[in-house]
């Protein structure tokens, strides 16, 4: 049982986004106590071949210098800031260039090593998020900031001020954690390096799992944990990659996927909802000229629209908006 919310402006101007996701993630709260974490679009406001970098550093002696000396050798770091964490650990946030945006992943993974490295631990290509990483990248992006961590929704707010954060759009997850870790790592938003910028949060089971993941890797997905979420964003962003619409995708995961299951996915133009043939897990959806909304419960739309027209997601159905 999580929660899951997502909200577009339609203007495409930028809006307190941040503070809408911490509001109805909250009110989502008693669906998800584990952790939380929003995807917020629109506002970045990066050049063209500018990326962030979001790394979980342990906090040790010595170790950020490394860290920073291996993307510096990469490319040069442009700017940087430290974010305190609660625990042993905490968040290094950096601005690089890259040339091609198929150089993220090749970074993300030698930074990753270094953690490996640090720990004497081997990691290999499925196994780099659920060893004891002394580093782990949890995410990099151009058009979006990825927030998530473990505790309450308003804790994560205070932490990374996020109700400061302007954006056009964003979804957002609170976590009732039924498999992997309860870690920062682990909370959603989920993310792919196949096509840009594309995030997942998602509510239910896949119980195909393998079924979906098997041709996959076969064509050259990398995957890093066992979590049925991170499958589902290799395959809308499969899709994506192959010509589908975003609404097109929705509607193959329907029929591909099996399980009780609703999720929705963020990309740089939009969100999108899809609810499994049965209608085992909740979604609902709301728009006035403003603003379309959706989440797994009503109580969150209101929070940030003012309407009595709530619409049901029916078994089986997708919906798209976007900007």
């Amino acid at each position: 049982m999580c929660g899951i919310a997502g909200i577009v402006y339609k203007d495409k101007k930028l809006h307190n986004v941040g503070d809408d996701m911490t509001k109805m993630l909250h009110a989502l709260q008693h669906r998800g106590p584990d952790s939380a974490g929003f995807a917020i679009y629109g506002g970045m406001g990066l050049e063209d071949n500018e990326y962030i970098l979001n790394i979980q550093v342990a906090d040790k002696k010595g170790l950020l210098h490394t860290v920073q000396d291996a993307i510096n050798v990469k490319t040069p770091i442009k700017e940087d800031e430290i974010i305190p964490s609660v625990d042993d650990s905490f968040i290094y946030k950096c601005k690089i260039a890259l040339d091609d945006f198929h150089d993220l992943k090749p970074l993300i993974t030698s930074i990753d090593n270094i953690g490996a490295t640090n720990t004497n631990k081997c990691i290999n290509d499925y196994s780099v998020a659920n060893v004891d990483n002394d580093v782990i990248v949890l995410n990099g992006s151009h058009s979006f900031q990825m927030i998530k961590d473990v505790g309450s929704v308003y804790e994560i707010a205070e932490r990374y001020d996020t109700r400061d954060v302007k954006g056009t759009h964003a979804i957002g997850h609170t976590r009732f954690s039924t498999e992997s870790n309860v870690d920062r790592y682990h909370a959603h938003p989920f993310q792919t390096y196949i096509v840009k910028d594309i995030t997942v949060v998602h509510n239910g089971q896949i119980t195909n799992y393998w079924k979906v993941r098997d041709p996959l890797e076969r064509k050259g997905h990398k995957f890093e944990t066992n979590n049925d979420t991170e499958c589902l964003v290799h395959y809308i962003a499969d899709k994506l990659d192959t010509g589908y619409s975003l609404e097109e995708a929705l509607e193959q995961s329907v029929e591909d996927m099996d399980g009780p299951f609703s999720y929705i996915i963020g990309t740089p133009n939009g969100i999108g909802i899809a609810k499994d043939k049965l209608g085992l897990r909740p979604g609902i959806m709301a728009e006035n000229d403003d603003v379309f909304a959706i989440a797994s419960e009503e109580i969150a739309l209101h929070e940030v629209m003012d309407t009595q027209e709530v619409e049901q997601i029916s078994p089986g159905e997708v919906r798209v908006y976007e900007i």
